[in-house]
């Protein structure tokens, strides 16, 4: 049940990725594989940390693993982007 948690965290985070609009690519199947396997990642540190565990769902580790599947997300937007967003250099 835990890792269901994660798994709905990491869909979650996509869907919040995809409604800002910077630097979003029209194929989401990238962002899709890094929302999952960050947030089953993040999932697996918060259960190392005691926040719940693989069978019992915990808000924390949802939490957990929706904003660093959210921080992954973003982080992939940066490297993908070609423009630069603000400034002169």
């Amino acid at each position: 049940m835990g890792i269901a948690l994660w798994l709905a965290a990491g869909l979650v985070s996509l869907l919040l990725a995809r409604v800002v609009p910077l630097a979003r690519r029209p194929s989401w199947i990238g962002e899709l594989l890094v929302a999952v396997v960050t947030a089953v990642l993040f999932g697996a540190i918060a259960t190392a940390m005691d926040f719940g565990g693989w069978r019992e769902p915990d808000w924390r580790a949802g939490l957990f693993a929706v904003f660093g599947s959210f921080a992954a997300i973003g982080a992939l937007r940066a490297l993908q982007s070609p423009k630069q967003l603000g400034g002169h250099p």
